[in-house]
Order: structure tokens, then sequence, then C-alpha cells
């Protein structure tokens, strides 16, 4: 018996199926070093698309107040609180351009009325546990 012929259209809705039900889903819960290993062969994956608007996007969705799903990356227009897998926790502006292969990288306000800010981080998407918008 033999089986039907394929369709294209077939192989594009399930391959959309799997990366909706099996590849982001394995983002939002994968280890840095799982996604830093998946990073390299990603077009091989996933296909033609951006690591930084999927692979990573998907990661940082584990915190929803991270992210921004319309500009499909890390929200830089909102202060964020961040706790650490040590307890520590982080206040500042996520900045997208330096956050880069799974480590968060932070912007800082300035802690009293004299000098600028800086930067904190580089923090592994490992050792962040929860991210929450606003102050404390």
């Amino acid at each position: 018996m033999s089986t039907p012929p394929v369709t294209f259209a077939h192989l594009a809705t399930s391959r959309r199926e799997w990366i909706d039900s099996i590849l982001r889903p394995w983002c939002t819960t994968a280890a840095r070093r799982e996604l830093l290993q998946a990073e390299h062969e990603w077009t091989d994956v996933a296909g033609k698309v951006d690591p930084n608007k999927t692979l990573w996007f998907w990661a940082w969705s584990r915190f929803p107040e991270l992210v921004n799903h319309e500009l499909t990356g890390i929200d830089e227009t909102g202060e964020v609180t961040v706790t650490l897998a040590d307890g520590r926790e982080v206040r500042g502006y996520p900045d997208a351009r330096e956050s880069l292969h799974g480590e968060l990288v932070l912007l800082c306000p300035a802690t009293s009325g004299r000098g600028r800010g800086g930067f904190a981080g580089p923090f592994s998407l490992d050792d962040v546990t929860q991210v929450r918008r606003g102050q404390g």
C-alpha cells in the first residue's frame, strides 16, 4: 500500500506545528549552555530566522515582564527588578543591544542625586529566577 504524496502546504504546516509545540517551548526551559549549542545550528534547526528574534526571544520569554512580543525582543522601555539565584536583586533598564547569547545587561539608575548610573551584569539566563516590572 503506498502513501499519498505529501504536499508542500502539509510540510509547511507540519513544520510550523513542530516549531510551536516543540521548539519554542524547549527554548523557554533550556539551559543557556544548550541554547548556545542550538544557536550555532539555528538556521538548520529553525530555518532562515534571526536567533535573536526566535531562539533568544523565546528563551527570555520565560520572564514575560522582560520581553516585548510585538518587537520580538527584550523590552528596554521600562525599569525591571531582576532576582538572581543567589538572592540578589538588581534594578535597571534592560539593554537589548548588550544582552546577547543568554546574558542580561541592565542600565542602572544612579543611586544618589550625584553621578551617573552604570551597567550591571551580564547575568546568565540560568541565574535569573524572576523579573518584575517597575520598582521594588
